[in-house]
């Protein structure tokens, strides 16, 4: 199986530069694609409900203190994604990659797994919080938006 730092080797590769947090964003949006289009998790790696949307705490101490990130700089082997996994990955860059860190974490932020994961921690916010998003809401929600998409087309 994939590692977090393989699948955001694989973004990197595909559509650097970006913004940390973008990373992150994409990191999130392609597991929970990936969990309903499969039925599998993308990569171990858990996400928790930080003040600024889902974040993969694996992750993010490989890029803590920058801001942006080119290909090469997230250690990680993008061969180790399977076709299915690339596929994953490369729907959602080709419908998200257009939108900002910023936009990204908005769509975090409305509803689904990190507002149900704040919700368990009783967190105001803006408050720290590493309450784990769980794949079960992961997959709920990533499944009712792929259904609305699919009736949309």
């Amino acid at each position: 199986m994939a590692t977090v730092h393989d699948v955001a080797a694989y973004i990197l590769l595909k559509a650097a530069p970006m913004s940390a947090m973008k990373l992150q964003k994409l990191c999130y949006f392609s597991y929970g694609y990936h969990l309903a289009w499969e039925d599998r998790p993308l990569f171990a790696e858990r996400f928790e409900a930080w003040a600024n949307g889902p974040v993969a705490p694996e992750l993010y101490s490989r890029h803590r203190g920058r801001f942006e990130l080119k290909r090469g700089d997230i250690e990680g082997d993008p061969a180790e994604l399977d076709d299915q996994e690339k596929e994953s990955v490369d729907i959602v860059l080709e419908n998200m990659r257009v939108y900002s860190a910023h936009e990204l974490s908005e769509m975090t932020h409305r509803t689904g797994p990190w507002v149900e994961a704040r919700g368990r921690a009783q967190v105001p916010d803006l408050e720290r919080s590493n309450e784990p998003l769980l794949d079960e809401d992961i997959a709920d929600f990533f499944g009712a938006l792929a259904e609305h998409e699919e009736h949309n087309d």
